[in-house]
């Protein structure tokens, strides 16, 4: 007869075998479920694909240029820099060269990703849609507002009924040609996101969202976690910039990225996003856009690399 301490060896040895034919992967994964609940919750997944540059825009590269560069020149310009998207800003004398702009960017394979719109449905704004229209091309609109930002409960009540009632006929008609029309937070009232989203929400449309332009919101950076995840479902577009605490009223509006003190923590928070976007980097400057651009992308590739997991 065996003795009671055999029995344990014998139950101990036996236990052990039947570890040995367990189906496979089983201990992988019971170990496994173990270590993933151990590990601490992650804040956010950096998304870095959306700063790759076939997703970049170039921004205010037209009357801001020291070149005056032609529409081709312009697209040769893009072309070397590797930029096929542009977002297209002008002036009055940039209006006779519209269609010259819009076929020679097809010429070239750049997307016209936008298009700096006139801010009531005017003539010259009917005369873009119609080119919008003969192209079929379909860029976002974007149109800029303002308003007093110390308007009243009752004022800002009838500012916001006025403010819709533009947006909406100028939106009308981008749906006809279809095409979407962003908010440009330009200063102002206007230019709060929580504004713009009421604006959008009284304004009731599908094709109706937000361009959100760092450049503007130097001011907003003490919440600019709050701002992104409030605009994240109506944002169209996002343009970058170096940014600083306060950074227009210190003389340090428009910067390269890389430049900025607080670029590091806004390319994250904009990294964990999950929008896909177009993203633009701008010149806004009186040099040469082709300098600027390179700026931008060098700028923003060392930020990048350096907050890629």
């Amino acid at each position: 007869m065996k003795s009671p301490m055999s029995r344990i060896c014998v139950l101990i040895v036996l236990g052990l075998l039947g570890l040995c034919v367990l189906p496979a992967g089983f201990l992988s994964a019971r170990f496994g479920a173990l270590a993933l609940a151990q590990e601490p919750a992650v804040a956010g997944v950096f998304r870095g694909s959306k700063f790759d540059k076939s997703n970049l825009v170039a921004w205010c590269i037209v009357p801001f240029d020291s070149k005056k560069r032609t529409p081709e020149q312009r697209a040769t310009m893009l072309d070397e820099l590797g930029i096929k998207r542009l977002a297209y800003d002008y002036r009055a004398e940039h209006v006779a060269s519209f269609e010259e702009e819009i076929t020679t960017m097809k010429k070239h394979g750049i997307e016209f990703t936008a298009w700096w719109f006139p801010t009531v449905l005017n003539d010259e704004a009917k005369a873009i849609l119609s080119l919008v229209k003969k192209h079929q091309i379909h860029p976002q609109l974007w149109v800029s507002g303002g308003g007093d930002i110390a308007m009243d409960a009752q004022q800002t009540q009838a500012f916001i009924e006025s403010e819709s009632r533009r947006i909406r006929e100028i939106a009308l008609a981008a749906q006809d040609v279809g095409c979407k029309v962003a908010l440009y937070n330009h200063g102002g009232w206007y230019g709060e996101p929580e504004n713009q989203i009421r604006l959008i929400q009284a304004i009731g449309l599908p094709n109706v969202g937000i361009v959100y332009n760092l450049h503007h919101a130097h001011h907003q950076l003490d919440r600019l976690e709050s701002i992104l995840a409030k605009i994240q479902p109506y944002l169209l577009a996002i343009n970058l910039n170096g940014m600083e605490i306060d950074g227009e009223r210190v003389g340090k509006k428009i910067l390269p990225i890389g430049q900025g003190s607080q670029d590091k923590q806004v390319l994250k928070l904009i990294g964990q996003m999950n929008f896909d976007g177009p993203v633009g980097i701008l010149n806004h400057t009186d040099l040469d856009a082709r300098v600027r651009l390179q700026e931008n992308l060098d700028g923003l590739s060392e930020q990048v690399q350096g907050l890629k997991p």
